[in-house]
């Protein structure tokens, strides 16, 4: 996957929307605004909106709800006071009848007074703590999208939706697995600690060098594949519900709020 088009230099989370709805960001947001939370997304018509958050509720891991919009507003001003829904993310996915038929870089053509939109925490979030205790992360190393895969773990449902949880993969030494355990049980709010460590096949994942999204990286001989709740879990779940309509975030491509990730972190 080519480099972020953006130069490698620090960005605040409304610099980097703003390079989103400039269209000069089409990539995804691993690494960018270092200290900000990032944020996947879910808009979907307002009739199934309550039962959409009740699934969070019950799914806190894959699904930890930031923000949530009042019907037909594409604005959360608690993520952001200038923040747009239609135009602030890299790239979005348009699902119809759960079958995914366009990936746009804005919705604003498609926007409508009965949607409402979920901002749900992301993993790019602890990465920066893991990063900032020394520990590395081969993906963003490399300027990839982490690796993310569809689970035998089931979700547990609510109304329409239902499903398998997706998790995200990062290749780490055990000693550094233990610690990236220890830090990322502090932030509960984005996904929290993982959810499984080795054996990919006990979670139905039977190829490491094949992930449903994102890119695929090394794990060495000396490495364990750490896996955390991913909110992409709602794109599988919209897949299986089959709704007429939802909006969600192109996998890796994120909404970069003004929020702090040391406002998520819990001592």
């Amino acid at each position: 996957m080519p480099d972020h088009p953006l130069p490698p230099m620090p960005l605040d989370g409304r610099g980097v929307r703003l390079a989103a709805r400039g269209g000069r960001l089409a990539g995804h947001t691993s690494s960018l605004a270092p200290g900000f939370v990032q944020g996947n997304l879910a808009i979907l018509p307002a009739a199934l909106a309550g039962d959409f958050l009740r699934f969070c509720q019950r799914n806190p891991k894959p699904c930890p709800v930031l923000g949530i919009s009042e019907p037909g507003s594409p604005r959360i001003p608690e993520l952001g006071l200038d923040l747009d829904l239609r135009t602030d993310l890299p790239r979005y996915r348009i699902w119809r009848q759960g079958e995914l038929v366009e990936e746009p870089a804005s919705i604003a053509h498609l926007w409508r007074d009965d949607l409402v939109a979920f901002v749900l925490g992301c993993s790019f979030t602890f990465e920066h703590a893991l990063m900032e205790h020394g520990i590395r992360l081969r993906h963003v190393e490399q300027g990839r999208n982490v690796a993310m895969w569809r689970t035998s773990i089931a979700c547990a449902p609510a109304g329409p939706f239902g499903g398998p949880m997706v998790v995200s993969m990062r290749p780490l030494p055990p000693a550094d697995a233990i610690r990236a355990i220890q830090i990322t049980t502090r932030f509960p709010g984005v996904h929290g600690a993982p959810v499984h460590i080795g054996h990919p096949h006990l979670i139905g994942i039977e190829d490491l060098s094949r992930p449903d999204y994102g890119d695929a990286v090394e794990v060495g001989a000396d490495e364990l594949p750490v896996f955390w709740a991913c909110g992409v879990t709602p794109q599988a779940v919209i897949a299986a519900a089959k709704p007429d309509f939802a909006i969600t975030h192109a996998p890796g491509a994120m909404l970069v709020t003004d929020l702090r990730n040391s406002s998520l972190a819990m001592l």
